[in-house]
């Protein structure tokens, strides 16, 4: 998504949540739902400046702010399941810290400045909190990012069949995706904080791993350690397509606001 278009999206939001916002009597929780590639963090950093133009306090938090460390994935994945070690599915969140972190912000201040999460990807681990921003007044607008924000669990028969070569080879049990699915259903009171709901819908799943690639292919041109290959690539995207799928089937009846994306990522209905 281009930062003009985001732009666009931010001042059409605002513009149709800009009195809910102004009269909250706490910070205004605006969610961004959209599968890896969609323009989530992009959309967001338009939000936060938008809402600056308007005077208002703001700040953005992506889900993927709040992952567990690594240390924390490891036992996961020594204890429940080696797939678990691969940040991004649910239960690979720490949602005690972000809860907080959104609860402590209504009560900012200088005297009790807030530290909001920041999370390395390059390292996989979070940032030190030395390097997380301080927020010393409340708010008036939260914008909450992440790419299955809003998902609800889905029935047990949904989950017999593997969806992929990953759950077919490392997931036969089907133990893995049960584990998520459950740990799924602690989400819900994340999403009830939502104030308003904003999805990006993707054309379809094949769409968004194409982005996924394309996002990926620079690191690889510029022989980024980090940079996964195509074998590696696919299997990544294979934790995350399950609850993708589910996403692009239910979240647009869900949303206050729906940004219909074609294959380059412009918005072809609104």
């Amino acid at each position: 998504m281009e930062s003009t278009d985001a732009s666009t999206l931010a001042a059409t939001v605002l513009g149709r949540f800009a009195a809910a916002v102004e009269h909250a009597p706490r910070p205004f929780v605006l969610g961004i739902s959209g599968l890896q590639g969609s323009g989530k963090s992009t959309l967001a950093a338009a939000l936060i400046e938008a809402a600056r133009g308007h005077g208002w306090g703001a700040v953005a938090i992506s889900l993927d702010d709040a992952y567990l460390t690594r240390a924390e994935r490891e036992a996961l994945a020594a204890e429940v399941h080696p797939l678990l070690r691969t940040r991004g599915v649910p239960g690979t969140h720490d949602l005690t810290l972000l809860g907080s972190t959104l609860s402590a912000l209504e009560k900012a201040s200088p005297e009790r400045p807030v530290l909001v999460p920041r999370f390395d990807k390059g390292r996989d681990d979070r940032y030190e909190q030395a390097r997380w921003p301080a927020i010393a007044e409340p708010p008036r607008l939260v914008v909450l990012e992440g790419w299955c924000l809003g998902v609800e669990p889905a029935g047990v028969d949904e989950l017999a069949e593997p969806v992929n070569m990953l759950e077919r080879e490392e997931d036969a049990d089907g133990r893995w995706r049960r584990w998520v699915n459950a740990r799924l259903s602690g989400y819900l009171t994340l999403w009830e904080r939502l104030d308003a709901l904003v999805v990006l819908q993707a054309p379809s799943w094949e769409v968004v791993a194409r982005w996924r690639d394309q996002a990926e292919r620079p690191l690889r041109e510029r022989g980024e350690p980090r940079a996964m290959n195509a074998v590696e690539l696919s299997r990544f995207l294979q934790h995350y397509e399950r609850i993708s799928r589910r996403a692009l089937r239910s979240l647009e009846g869900k949303a206050d606001v729906v940004f219909s994306l074609d294959e380059h990522r412009r918005v072809h209905r609104r």
